[in-house]
């Protein structure tokens, strides 16, 4: 028994020889009639019977002329070449490189070639100068129809139109952006740009990411970038440190500002309420003078001395008539004392 293979040509023979064995015939008259029509029905059936995979569609033309797009699954066509089926995969992300190459099997290390390819990656930018950037398109085929035939070359329209929009979108932009902070906001601006011309083309792409692999100056100057860069760091290191200065004596000194102001505010109001209150006071005595000049410069008086008085915790009071002044402070006499005085 003749083992089963995946190549068609070989089951044809495989089949023929069979066919051969049990009609024990060396091919001539009626058993070699059946062998060619057997062989005429298989190669039929072979080119009748087709398979689409999960991640394809197939496009099938009738004397090249397009009929339908078939979904994945097992389907039939009309045989000897009047259909064709053309398979395109529709579910698979595909890549295209710019600035590099890559190579490698999925799962495995990826390598890159060492071929340099600056007529890509070389972009001027908008203060004028030049950047490396190297970058991937990834996308998938969303109309099989419009990929096969609204371009002839797919892929070339791709390339052109991706290094068209990227080299837009860096021109607009200043080295320093292109090398450090502006990466994302480019490839999302060159996602968007290049999916509107590829649209406009109505080739049936769809463009699934734009992603800037690596952004560098160009080798010969490099060593002087660098040194500019770091210039420029510490440029920005030597500014924060002054608006970190700045911002430590400023407010401080805003504080004392206001507090100082506010005290002299405060005193302001005290000394207006105090002289307020003194020409009130004034006022006020004025009109007591007037009603009872007497009573009130005597009341004035008596208050005066009560408050000068009440200053002192020991008072002592001498009458004017006293003639000396150390009888009234000495000790007590004893009255022997006294009468020997007297005489």
């Amino acid at each position: 028994m003749p083992q089963s293979s995946d190549d068609p040509a070989e089951e044809i023979i495989n089949m023929l020889r069979t066919l051969s064995a049990k009609l024990k015939t060396d091919f001539s008259g009626q058993g070699l009639m059946v062998v060619v029509a057997a062989v005429f029905g298989a190669g039929l059936l072979f080119s009748s019977v087709y398979t689409v995979e999960p991640s394809e569609q197939a496009v099938i033309l009738r004397f090249g002329r397009y009929v339908s797009t078939e979904a994945p699954g097992l389907h039939f066509k009309l045989p000897l070449a009047i259909d064709q089926a053309i398979k395109v995969k529709t579910k698979v992300i595909l890549q295209e490189e710019f600035g590099f190459r890559s190579s490698g099997e999925v799962g495995s290390r990826t390598d890159y070639s060492n071929k340099s390819f600056k007529e890509e990656s070389l972009t001027l930018t908008g203060d004028l100068n030049v950047a490396n950037v190297e970058w991937i398109v990834q996308y998938q085929i969303s109309d099989p129809k419009k990929y096969l035939f609204n371009a002839r070359e797919v892929l070339k329209n791709l390339r052109d139109v991706s290094q068209s929009v990227l080299r837009r979108v860096v021109g607009d932009r200043i080295v320093n952006e292109v090398l450090t902070t502006g990466r994302v906001e480019i490839a999302e601006e060159a996602h968007r740009l290049t999916q509107e011309v590829l649209d406009r083309y109505d080739i049936g792409i769809r463009i699934v990411t734009v992603k800037l692999q690596d952004v560098n100056p160009p080798e010969s100057v490099r060593p002087a970038f660098n040194e500019v860069n770091a210039a420029k760091q510490e440029q920005e290191q030597a500014i924060n440190q002054a608006e970190q200065g700045y911002n430590k004596v400023i407010p401080e000194a805003s504080g004392n500002a206001e507090k100082s102001i506010r005290d002299a505010q405060g005193y302001a109001t005290a000394a207006v309420n105090r002289a307020s209150g003194d020409a009130a006071r004034f006022r006020f005595m004025l009109e007591a003078y007037r009603a009872a000049p007497a009573v009130t410069r005597t009341r004035l008086y008596l208050e005066s001395m009560e408050e000068l008085y009440g200053r002192f915790k020991t008072l002592t009071i001498v009458d004017k008539g006293v003639q000396g002044l150390l009888p009234v402070f000495s000790s007590p006499q004893t009255p022997s004392t006294a009468a020997e005085g007297s005489r």
